[in-house]
């Protein structure tokens, strides 16, 4: 098996933000006990500065260090939960997935998608290629429930298309005639490679790049 790899990465930004924010914190803290100080050696003795005052200011910073230090321990668990869900996606390198989609790779002269019509009937197959261009178009008659359906690379023009990937689209036909009612498509696979994005985990599946989250179903290959 051959893997396309596993890529991805964590920042740091939480952490330095976490850092920078408790040395603004440290440094403002200073100033006002400098300042507080200041206030309390050159107050008037016959009319004293309320203390609850500079006790509220107190407990205001200390509030304020209490929540960035519990900021950073929430970073800490983040990263740990994201590291423990990357690995349990490594667990899908080599494995045959069902995943739901319309894109799946031509190859050695076939390209392969299950279909989920609700009822039988008549519907209009449109294929494209990377570009967006439709190079296909057929009816064809829809059975209810989950098929297969598999395109032998045939342009309408009659030539062989190029092995790449294709993105299936299947109409059914309504009671006017016009192929308006969207039909499911799901693709399978091995999975190649990983990818761990912004986004979620993406999976490399014959050259097709499926978001984790579309997967609905895992077999092993062996």
């Amino acid at each position: 098996m051959t893997t396309s790899g596993i890529t991805g990465g964590s920042g740091s930004a939480g952490s330095g933000s976490s850092i920078t924010s408790m040395s603004a914190l440290s440094n403002n803290y200073e100033l006002f006990l400098s300042i507080l100080t200041t206030q309390i050696k050159n107050q008037d003795p016959l009319d004293p500065m309320d203390s609850s005052k500079y006790t509220e200011q107190l407990v205001q910073y200390s509030s304020v260090e209490q929540q960035i230090k519990t900021n950073d321990q929430l970073g800490d668990l983040l990263g740990v939960m994201a590291a423990t869900t990357a690995s349990s996606y490594v667990s899908y390198l080599g494995t045959n997935v069902v995943a739901s989609g319309a894109t799946t790779q031509l190859s050695d002269g076939e390209a392969n998608w299950t279909y989920d019509s609700p009822s039988s009937g008549k519907a209009k197959i449109e294929i494209r290629n990377e570009l967006g261009a439709v190079i296909y178009t057929a009816d064809a008659d829809l059975s209810s429930g989950r098929n297969a359906y598999t395109w032998d690379g045939t342009t309408t023009a009659g030539s062989a298309a190029p092995e790449g990937n294709y993105t299936i689209s299947i109409g059914r036909y309504d009671e006017k005639g016009n192929p308006s009612i969207p039909v499911a498509t799901e693709v399978s696979g091995t999975v190649e490679g990983i990818e761990f994005t912004s986004s979620g985990a993406v999976l490399t599946v014959g050259g097709v790049r499926i978001p984790a989250s579309a997967v609905i179903s895992v077999n092993s290959t062996s």
